[in-house]
């Protein structure tokens, strides 16, 4: 299968080929074998890259207003199909020197490693990932490469692969588009920050230029994998439940955790599944804390994602936990409908997921127009309502009248099991035939007419798309596939 957009390649590079050096040099313990990383075709990471991403060559941490940001960290892959990936939204005023100001970091001063974490050599890292081999690389983003490794249960030192502890080793590139002060908020906010719905951070290594962060490993990869490169939809069910633990785990954050905490940069490719698609929440570096006292906001440098971010923070640079919020809103809205946040293959009113979407939300009888096709009615018609209903005040474009992230659990804790299935429904069930009529119609046409004007000496070119609006990328050839929707039964 040829390389997309945003697709990682990774190919074998032996440094050492010249002076008759292998894969086993590796082993050994010898920088004989690194790799080099394809991203739309062009080299990101030759050696040189590498060396200093993983070696730790470069002492300076700089941030970068770059457009192509990604920081999936424990999945499986990185999407950045869409081109909708950003460090920083728009530049704002209320930029802090604190954020925008590259420095040598004082890690005494910064870095407040929680007693749990567990303290790793870069040795140990190495030898756990295999000297960070191409067979071990998980993903890469904004942040640096992210290998899978294994662990000993209870310790540091590596294992051979497939016992001990599965984890995931996210690499710090000092040349890359996050920076040390992402790093650090990674490490103090999860360092403290534990909840079951919060990816767990293992330990860290903070050895001479080296910054690695080990997490536990994620087997089924992020929300956006399953959305939108399976060739197999997510149930009905199993989107709900999603959508249910990503809620839990923005109210700990906004309303149980000992410091309120603004997550600022929910999407779908931070969403990470486990076995049994349990959500956890990841990447945590460009977390903030909330308002003290009687501060209503908090005024920073404006970082996120293009289509996910609040409009009012992103005009205003005035962050609160309604941001996450109208992120959570556009998440959902994914979930319900299949599409992007962002999409720039779609025609023009219908590249942004929320403005396409608001003329749906306020009608009921125009739920089924909604609804991800690909599901083909295997949803619940009162659970879609409520969903729907749900994910309209989480967009609200005025943020006071956004809902807490409480009450959108509260909302959606029934929704999962819910059995009302739309494909029961005779209203349903004749949009299904209109559709299929007017294709069909439209297929019958297009042959007649390719008919006529080739009989004509006429060439024609037609262009047809059997779902519409409503077709999604997908992509294949991935080792977890979705789970296959149960068939649509009536309900006695």
């Amino acid at each position: 299968m040829g390389l997309g957009p945003g697709d990682i390649q990774v190919e074998p590079w032996n440094v050492g080929k010249s002076k008759g050096k292998n894969k086993k040099d590796c082993e050994d313990g010898e920088p004989g074998c690194w790799f080099k990383i394809r991203l739309m075709g062009s080299c990101l990471y030759p050696r040189a890259k590498i060396e200093a991403s993983i070696n730790g060559t470069t002492t300076q941490y700089a941030e970068s207003k770059s457009t192509n940001e990604s920081n999936e960290s424990t999945n499986e892959s990185n999407d950045t199909s869409t081109g909708q990936q950003v460090v920083a939204v728009v530049s704002s005023s209320t930029t802090t020197n604190a954020e925008s100001t590259p420095s040598t970091p004082n890690i005494s001063e910064e870095l407040k490693v929680a007693s749990q974490l567990r303290k790793f050599s870069f040795n140990e890292l190495k030898l756990a990932t295999r000297c960070f081999r191409p067979e071990s690389l998980l993903g890469e983003g904004g942040f640096g490469c992210v290998f899978k490794g294994w662990i000993s249960e209870n310790g540091t030192a590596p294992v051979k692969p497939g016992t001990g502890l599965s984890v995931a080793v996210k690499t710090l590139n000092h040349n890359g588009v996050q920076g040390h002060r992402e790093w650090l908020a990674e490490v103090n906010y999860l360092g403290d920050l534990l909840h079951p719905n919060l990816v767990k951070l293992i330990g860290c290594c903070i050895e001479d230029d080296q910054r690695l962060l080990v997490y536990e490993f994620m087997p089924r990869g992020s929300l956006e994998n399953h959305l939108f490169r399976r060739s197999v939809p997510l149930p009905w069910s199993t989107r709900m439940k999603i959508a249910l633990g990503a809620a839990k785990g923005l109210a700990f954050l906004h309303e149980e955790a000992e410091r309120p905490v603004i997550y600022r940069d929910f999407k779908t490719s931070n969403i990470l599944l486990d076995a049994d698609y349990n959500v956890k929440l990841s990447d945590f570096g460009l977390a903030k804390d909330g308002p003290e006292g009687d501060k209503t906001h908090v005024s920073t440098r404006v970082m996120g994602t293009y289509g996910y971010a609040a409009p009012e923070y992103v005009m205003t640079g005035h962050l609160t936990s309604k941001s996450d919020v109208y992120s959570f809103g556009v998440v959902l809205l994914e979930m319900l409908t299949g599409r992007r946040s962002m999409d720039k293959s779609r025609p023009n009113e219908e590249v942004n997921l929320v403005e396409w979407a608001r003329p749906f939300l306020g009608e009921r009888r125009r739920i089924y127009r909604l609804i991800d096709p690909h599901l083909e009615g295997r949803f619940s018609i009162k659970g879609a309502q409520k969903a729907i209903q749900l994910a309209a005040q989480c967009i609200n474009r005025d943020s006071k009248a956004r809902p807490l992230m409480s009450e959108v659990v509260e909302a959606l804790n029934p929704l999962p099991n819910l059995k009302d299935m739309a494909c029961t429904s005779s209203h349903f069930q004749a949009i299904q035939l209109e559709r299929s009529g007017s294709t069909s119609k439209s297929r019958t046409c297009s042959r007649v007419q390719a008919g006529l004007s080739l009989r004509n000496g006429q060439p024609t070119r037609s262009v047809s798309s059997p779902n519409g609006p409503y077709v999604s990328p997908h992509h294949n050839n991935h080792l977890h596939q979705s789970p296959k929707p149960n068939v649509c039964r009536s309900l006695q």
